[in-house]
């Protein structure tokens, strides 16, 4: 269904906005204040809920450190998302510096999530030893993250493309 919201003033549009958003963390789609990464998330885990032949992923409670999803196994996932244009996730605090990396394996799978207007692009899976190798550190922030490098890419597990149309 496609809304035709061109005719809409800006009030209205914050309107839908603010009712669109009230509505979404009823149902539990939104969790936090960051919209984007629990888009990311939701998609994720049912994508991989949807999928034969991948892990069921059961979302963790909000507050847990480090890790946003775990598998029927036991495996642990974090779930990071980006939206185009953009190719760099958020940040991972708690790993260290590049001076002092930490080594502990805090979770065993790194999903990216790229969106375009919402909607998945792209979902990728790295390996822990893949993104340990290939973070960068990010001054500003002091902390890691990834970005979607031709590397990154080609370490990565495709897990799902859109399919492009002309």
């Amino acid at each position: 269904m496609k809304l035709d919201i061109s005719q809409l003033s800006i009030d209205e549009l914050w309107e839908l906005y603010g009712e669109t958003f009230d509505k979404l963390s009823q149902i539990g789609e939104i969790r936090s204040k960051n919209i984007t990464g629990d888009r990311g998330e939701q998609l994720a885990i049912k994508h991989y809920c949807d999928t034969k032949g991948l892990p069921k992923l059961q979302m963790t409670p909000p507050s847990t450190k480090n890790i946003d999803a775990i598998s029927t196994q036991g495996e642990r996932y974090s779930i990071k998302t980006v939206t185009l244009p953009n190719k760099t996730t958020g940040v991972f605090h708690g790993y260290g510096t590049p001076e002092k990396p930490l080594r502990d394996k805090k979770f065993e799978y790194l999903i990216v999530v790229v969106l375009n207007k919402y909607q998945p692009e792209l979902i990728i899976e790295l390996l822990w030893e893949d993104f340990y190798e290939l973070k960068r550190w990010h001054s500003t922030m002091a902390a890691f993250n990834i970005t979607l490098t031709k590397a990154v890419l080609e370490k990565a597990k495709t897990i799902y493309r859109a399919i492009k149309t002309k």
